[in-house]
């Protein structure tokens, strides 16, 4: 990614064939050619291989000489550190008059960053025309809806922020023009989608391997040319999977990949990746093949941008999730940490966090290239299915049901056996915590709500915090009901004058906000025990506590980092020996005020949902006394 305070480097407007255009390392095109050749044959791989050679060689062309200097001087091994800190929202979020989304956006983000200067990277849901899904039924891959804005928006927004691109490649509108070709008998977009002549040619015992993440049929029949057909739709009618078994579609999609890293992407999500490629007669989850397909993205990029990240978004059992790690080394970079929020909203709504500590126990990193994206709500929701062997049944009923006790929708998916279980709870994450009419005091629930953001922003990896999760937004239920999509509870587009003055406005809900999570956020982009590649222990406590130990990756830093989640005050006395750390004196950065161990145990008072993130006093003078 581009590092703080240098100037973005970008790509020419058109490619300068005039300069001489450097062949593919032979291990990396043998390597290439081998995953292709795995997918599609020895015959088919050749003429793959070919085109994607020659995509290569293009997107080289785009090159300037600043641009290829920067690269061979960058070290990927060092993309992330503890100043990364991602914003998740919508490119048309913030709404204001005589300016498009996109536009308004960045004055929003100008704005903030003036009073809060902490997100160094944004990640802008899709920005690509649409039919449904909030953006996720993409017409045009290569195009920025004009509702929103242009590419000269993005391009804005890039000069000062790192940005994140959504890769909507499992599936594609059903109005988007391949597919409309398709239909319509034009040869060069066949099979861009798979197809049936019958509903019947997926047999019912196919169909029960199937695993999805919809209740909805599987096959959307329309009308093509040559008759009928049935088409494979994983998440709903409007949205086509692409067919991956057509190695056109597979080049197509590596074309559009350079597209974005030309047009400003430092980071690529690759959205609902786990369906990538449908196989009848296997669960169409996680295949191999899927893993083959990312392991090439991550080819092509370490050929053609090494400095550009990839982020696997798989909404998976944790096991499966951070199998898109790969070795380390040749699949994703970061993945999301789906297991997260509903384990962290579980420790709140039973006042014990016993099975978070036991999970974050046993969190490993196959390389210090690969981190999480440490997230707790997302634009869809809370997931469930990260914690599926974590959690037992009946602790995410619990979870299912006090989560719909604070106003929640509920969504299912199909199981492999042709069942329905929750698949998602649809709720802003503030609304999960915080029960409306619970009488509660306003500056309680916005204490609760920090305090359930400090275990993400603690744990190792990087955080990310969507729009409506940062400003503590309630569920827009009305929303829900009048679009009849569920999702879009947690999905409200807001206006950004309304934004800016409830900021200013002492004593409302986003004033406290800024006040109380605004610091915890300034303070974790300033100390590197928070480095994605610093060492993590999850320490002994009562089941009130969450405690962690983090430390810089050269362990001149270290940061004790308490979490009080229940309604009750709490005494916690740590032993030193279990720290690691003999230094009687600890001071609360969160606080401003010490605490002294005696007897080699540091004892701490804690008041309900107490944030406290400790360090030796000792660390603190050095830092004082060493060089800037």
């Amino acid at each position: 990614m581009t590092p703080p305070g240098r100037k973005r480097i970008e790509y020419a407007e058109q490619p300068h064939f005039e300069r001489p255009v450097p062949d593919i390392p032979p291990a990396a095109g043998h390597k290439m050619y081998g995953r292709l050749r795995f997918l599609y044959g020895a015959k088919a791989a050749k003429t793959a291989m070919q085109e994607l050679v020659r995509l290569l060689k293009v997107h080289h062309a785009y090159k300037t000489d600043e641009l290829i200097e920067a690269e061979r001087a960058g070290d990927p091994s060092q993309r992330f550190s503890e100043k990364d800190m991602i914003l998740i929202t919508y490119g048309d979020m913030v709404r204001a008059k005589g300016r498009p989304p996109l536009g308004a956006l960045a004055d929003f983000l100008e704005l903030t960053r003036r009073r809060v200067h902490v997100f160094n990277t944004v990640h802008v849901l899709p920005f690509f025309p649409y039919t449904s899904d909030r953006g996720f039924s993409v017409t045009d891959f290569r195009v920025v809806d004009p509702h929103m804005g242009s590419w000269a928006d993005i391009g804005h927004l890039g000069k000062s922020y790192n940005l994140m691109f959504d890769a909507v490649f499992n599936h594609t509108s059903s109005r988007s023009t391949p597919f409309v070709e398709m239909l319509g008998g034009n040869p060069d977009y066949q099979d861009f989608a798979v197809t049936f002549r019958t509903r019947n040619e997926l047999t019912p015992a196919q169909r029960h391997m199937i695993r999805r993440p919809r209740t909805s049929d599987i096959l959307t029949m329309f009308h093509s040319i040559n008759g009928p057909i049935w088409v494979w739709t994983t998440f709903s009618p409007d949205q086509i999977d692409l067919n991956y078994h057509n190695p056109k579609v597979l080049l197509h999609v590596i074309d559009t990949l350079l597209l974005y890293v030309r047009k400003g992407a430092d980071m690529v999500r690759l959205d609902a990746v786990t369906y990538l490629w449908d196989e009848p007669g296997t669960s169409s989850a996680n295949l191999p093949q899927t893993h083959e397909i990312v392991k090439l993205f991550r080819d092509v990029l370490d050929i053609a941008a090494p400095q550009v990240a990839l982020v696997t978004e798989t909404n998976v059992p944790h096991q499966e999730n951070i199998s898109y790690f790969g070795n380390g080394c040749d699949e994703a970079q970061m993945a999301y940490n789906f297991a997260l929020p509903p384990l962290v909203l579980h420790a709140f709504y039973r006042e014990d966090c016993s099975h978070l500590s036991r999970w974050a126990q046993n969190l490993e990193y196959p390389s210090t290239t690969t981190t999480f994206l440490n997230v707790l709500d997302t634009h869809d929701g809370i997931g469930l299915p990260g914690v599926a062997n974590i959690l037992p049944p009946e602790e995410i009923t619990f979870l299912v049901r006090c989560a719909r006790q604070h106003g929640a929708f509920v969504s299912y998916r199909t199981t492999e056996g042709g069942g329905e279980v929750p698949y998602e709870i649809n709720t802003t994450w503030y609304s999960a915590l915080n029960m409306d009419n619970s009488g509660e005091e306003r500056a309680f629930q916005v204490k609760r709500f920090t305090a359930s953001r400090s275990i993400a922003l603690a744990l190792r990896g990087v955080p990310g915090i969507y729009f409506h999760g940062l400003i503590g937004s309630r569920n827009d239920v009305q929303l829900a009901l009048r679009t009849k999509v569920k999702r879009n509870v947690n999905r409200s587009p807001l206006d950004g004058e309304v934004l800016t003055k409830n900021f200013a406005e002492p004593g409302s809900k986003l004033n406290m906000i800024h006040d109380q999570l605004g610091r915890l956020l300034e303070m974790r982009v300033r100390h590197k025990a928070f480095h994605p590649d610093g060492a993590q222990s999850i320490m002994p406590a009562p089941g009130a506590v969450f405690a962690v130990l983090r430390s810089s990756p050269r362990g001149d830093e270290h940061i004790l980092a308490l979490t009080n989640v229940t309604s009750r005050p709490c005494r916690l006395d740590i032993p030193l020996d279990k720290v690691g750390i003999a230094e009687s004196n600890w001071y609360d950065l969160v606080a401003g005020r010490g605490w002294m161990a005696g007897n080699h145990t540091l004892t701490v008072q804690m008041q309900p949902y107490d944030v406290m993130w400790l360090t030796p006093f000792g660390e603190l003078e050095r830092s004082i006394e060493s060089p800037a």
